[in-house]
């Protein structure tokens, strides 16, 4: 059964933008729960934007789901965050600092022995590592020879060629979900899925581990409310 992680970034962009403490990112992250998630998912950037390295902290030790921190491990900083809080798990994202969103997949060939390394690092902690890659099978194959335990599929290409034709366009997720699953790797996939889209794609690779969606939930909670979302993703799963 696939699981739902729901990303709370978008409700710290909005407690942000104003100051103070409304909306509370820790009662958020409960209510998630509460109201059905399997997961929750926080990606924590060096300047603290959105979530910032306190809320991760304060979190953690609330959380009765799975925990998921993603990010780009380059920093010292995110590093020594996980290792401190431990996770359920960690995604590797390749995302540069000023990044609005994550915009591309690892290259798990040419970064083969920096992802090596960060999953050796995350694995003394006993953290599940994910790699966020890019729908090409070969990325997930060198995902595994890096040490990953999955990867998570960049899922912004399916959703924005969607409407067009969903068959071509979750071709290539397929062929490399198919790859992961050959190679012995968990799957998670996230970006841009949606409650248009997220069936079809669950549908036709039913191993899917895990989606983590932020950006979509908190948008559609803004007219159905933040309980009703989370089961109609939930439906879809």
């Amino acid at each position: 059964m696939t699981k739902l992680s729901v990303n709370i970034n978008k409700i710290a962009t909005l407690r942000n933008a104003r100051g103070g403490n409304v909306p509370d990112v820790t009662a958020a992250a409960l209510n998630c729960e509460k109201f059905g998630a399997q997961g929750i998912t926080v990606h924590p950037r060096p300047d603290e934007r959105h979530i910032r390295y306190s809320d991760v902290r304060a979190i953690r030790p609330l959380l009765t789901t799975e925990f998921n921190i993603e990010g780009n491990p380059c920093p010292q900083s995110f590093r020594d965050l996980v290792m401190e809080v431990v996770p359920t798990q960690v995604t590797l994202v390749p995302d540069a600092l000023d990044a609005i969103t994550s915009n591309a997949g690892w290259d798990t060939v040419a970064n083969q022995e920096f992802l090596s390394e960060m999953c050796r690092l995350f694995h003394s902690k006993g953290i599940r590592v994910s790699i966020f890659i890019d729908p090409i099978p070969e990325m997930a194959v060198a995902a595994k020879a890096c040490g990953a335990d999955r990867v998570e599929l960049y899922t912004e290409a399916y959703a924005a060629r969607f409407k067009d034709g969903p068959q071509a366009a979750i071709a290539p997720y397929l062929r490399t979900a198919e790859a992961a699953r050959e190679a012995g790797l968990g799957l998670n996939a996230g970006h841009d899925l949606n409650l248009d889209n997220l069936s079809y794609y669950i549908r036709t690779i039913p191993w899917t581990d895990e989606v983590s969606i932020g950006h979509a939930i908190i948008s559609d909670a803004l007219y159905m409310g933040l309980e009703k979302t989370i089961k109609e993703y939930l439906a879809q799963i």
